[in-house]
C-alpha cells in the first residue's frame, strides 16, 4: 500500500507539473512573450529545484515524507491559482516558481520514499515503476493542457491543475501516515561528500545534467517551434505526448536492460538517439512526422534518469539516500534553470534551427564519451 500511494501522489502532482508547463508557455506565447521570456519562465519552474534539493533530501531523511509532500501540494494549487486571477507575464513567473517549488518538495521526497520502501531485491522494479508513473505523467499532463485549452480555455486549464494538486492533499491526509517516517538522529554530513567523490557517482550526475538538458529543451522548444509553424495547442499536446509514450515503452524493459547491458553503453545509445531526434526536428512541419520524431528521441532519453537514480540510491550511505538524490537533483536542476534561459536567448538571437543543432552536438558528444567509458570499464 505505501508504495502504491506513493505512486499516486507521483501521478497527481507530475501531471499538473506537466501541464502546467504546458499552460503558462502557451500562454504567455499567447500575450505576446518573446522566445527570451518564455526562456526565463521556463527556468522559473526549476530555480527552487536547484536551491532546495539537497536541504530538502536532508529534512526527508529525518522527518520523513508527509509533512514535506503537504507543504509541495499546497504550493502546486496556489501556483495555479494566480494565473487564473491574473493573466500577467510577472504573475506567471511567480506561478512557474510556485510550481517549482511544489516540484522540490515531490521529486527527491518521493524518490527516497521509493528507496527506503522497497527491499534490496526489489530497488529495480519499484524505481521502474517510478519512473514508468513519471513517463505516464508526461504523456497525460500535455495531452490534458492541450485539450482543455482549445476547448475550454485558459482558465479552465489552470483550474484543472489546482484540481490535481487537491486530490494529492486529500491522498496525504487521508493516508499519509503510511509514508516512511524518516529520523530525526540521521547525520547531516559526512559520509554525503565521500559518496559524492566516487567516480561512478560523478559520472552519472554529469550524464543525468546532459540527459537533462536535452529533455528539457526539446519539452520547451517543440511548444516554440509547433508555436512558429501554427500547430494548434492539440497538435503540440500530441508531439510531446508521443515523447512520454515512447519513454513509457522503453522503462518497460529498464529491469532487464539493467541486469543484461552495461550502463554506459545504454547511455550511449539513449544520447545517440537524442542527436537524431534533435537534428530531424527542424525539417519537418508535419505532426504525424514530429510525432514519431518524438517517439524515437523518447526511446533514447527515456532511460537516463532512472539508470542514475538507481546508481545514487545505491552509492548512499545508510540514513543519507535523500541527501543524495537530493544533490543530484540539485545538479540536474541547475540546468533546468540555465538551459531554457540560455537557449531562449539563442533562439531570439538566432532563431529556432541552431538550438536544435547545438543540442544535436551535445547529444552525440555525450554518447561518444559513455561509449569511451563504456570500453574502459569493459577492460
Amino acid at each position: 500500500m505505501p508504495i502504491y500511494l506513493t505512486l499516486a501522489l507521483c501521478f497527481f502532482n507530475f501531471v499538473g507539473m506537466g501541464a502546467a508547463r504546458v499552460i503558462l508557455t502557451l500562454y504567455a506565447l499567447t500575450l505576446g512573450a518573446s522566445p527570451s521570456s518564455v526562456g526565463v519562465l521556463g527556468g522559473m519552474f526549476y530555480v527552487f529545484p536547484l536551491l532546495l534539493s539537497w536541504p530538502i533530501g536532508t529534512l526527508a531523511d529525518r522527518y520523513g515524507s508527509r509533512r514535506l509532500l503537504l507543504v509541495g501540494s499546497s504550493s502546486g494549487a496556489l501556483a495555479m491559482i494566480l494565473p487564473y486571477l491574473a493573466a500577467d507575464l510577472r504573475v506567471f513567473y511567480l506561478a512557474a516558481g510556485l510550481m517549482g517549488l511544489a516540484l522540490a518538495f515531490y521529486h527527491v521526497t518521493l524518490q527516497n520514499a521509493i528507496g527506503v520502501l522497497s527491499k534490496p531485491e526489489q530497488q529495480a522494479r519499484n524505481f521502474s515503476n517510478f519512473s514508468l508513473t513519471g513517463a505516464t505523467t508526461n504523456f497525460v499532463g500535455p495531452l490534458i493542457a492541450g485539450f482543455t485549452i482549445d476547448h475550454f480555455g485558459y482558465n479552465a486549464a489552470c483550474l484543472t491543475v489546482v484540481g490535481l494538486s487537491v486530490i494529492a492533499l486529500a491522498l496525504l491526509l487521508t493516508f499519509g501516515r503510511l509514508l516512511p517516517a524518516g529520523n530525526p538522529h540521521a547525520p547531516a554530513s559526512g559520509g554525503t561528500i565521500k559518496s559524492l567523490i566516487d567516480p561512478d557517482v560523478l559520472r552519472m550526475i554529469a550524464a543525468t545534467c546532459l540527459v537533462q538538458l536535452g529533455t528539457d529543451i526539446f519539452q520547451f522548444y517543440i511548444p516554440i517551434y509547433g508555436h512558429s509553424i501554427a500547430l494548434s495547442a492539440t497538435a503540440i499536446g500530441y508531439v510531446l505526448a508521443s515523447f512520454a509514450a515512447a519513454s513509457f515503452v522503453v522503462r518497460l524493459f529498464l529491469p532487464r536492460l539493467v541486469r543484461e547491458v552495461k550502463g554506459e553503453k545504454l547511455l550511449a545509445w539513449s544520447f545517440y538517439a537524442g542527436a537524431v531526434g534533435f537534428v530531424l526536428v527542424p525539417f519537418f512541419q508535419s505532426v504525424g512526422i514530429l510525432v514519431v520524431v518524438a517517439f524515437v528521441f523518447g526511446l533514447g532519453m527515456g532511460l537516463g534518469t532512472p539508470l542514475t537514480v538507481i546508481l545514487m540510491f545505491g552509492r548512499a550511505a545508510q540514513g543519507r539516500s535523500g541527501q543524495i538524490l537530493g544533490f543530484r537533483l540539485a545538479a540536474s536542476n541547475s540546468v533546468r534553470v540555465c538551459g531554457p534561459m540560455v537557449f531562449g536567448a539563442i533562439g531570439t538571437a538566432f532563431g529556432v534551427i541552431p538550438v536544435f543543432v547545438i543540442n544535436a552536438i551535445c547529444m552525440a558528444a555525450g554518447g561518444v564519451f559513455s561509449h569511451l567509458q563504456g570500453k574502459r570499464d569493459a577492460r
